[in-house]
């Protein structure tokens, strides 16, 4: 294992923690405020939060939760990751949640909580199909 794939492993085993994936999903809509504010203070103030969420909690200590595995499962993925159904839920997400920071630049309400809801839907679809991959693999081994 290089120095990159121990540190990505590092951030995901402390980030696989529940309170860690759930307060990243539950905090998505963050990402439009700098978007819709302009202002400095409040980008820099979501950018530490991103930063330091996924290494703010311990690892867990079982690895039978729902967000733990899926966080997990997402770790296994992108270590071999694959022209398959998660690169199209990964591209499609990027895509709406850039819609969505566009949305809230030109201060659009609607289509930005839309946006941002969106986001989480298909981060939520995305965690059940790394958990499927997670709990595959756990099952095969």
């Amino acid at each position: 294992m290089n120095r990159s794939q121990y540190l990505r492993h590092r951030i995901f085993a402390r980030h696989a923690h529940p309170v860690s994936a759930w307060t990243r999903l539950v905090t998505t809509p963050l990402v439009a405020a700098p978007f819709w504010t302009r202002r400095a203070d409040v980008t820099a103030g979501v950018l530490v939060w991103f930063a330091i969420n996924p290494i703010m909690t311990p690892a867990p200590a079982e690895r039978r939760a729902f967000a733990t595995r899926a966080i997990l499962g997402e770790e296994r993925w992108l270590a071999r990751p694959a022209l398959d159904a998660m690169s199209a839920i990964n591209a499609v997400g990027a895509a709406v949640l850039g819609g969505s920071m566009f949305a809230a630049w030109h201060r659009r309400k609607v289509p930005t909580v839309l946006g941002v809801a969106a986001t989480m839907a298909l981060t939520l679809y995305g965690w059940r199909r790394y958990a499927e991959l997670y709990d595959g693999d756990r099952n095969a081994a």
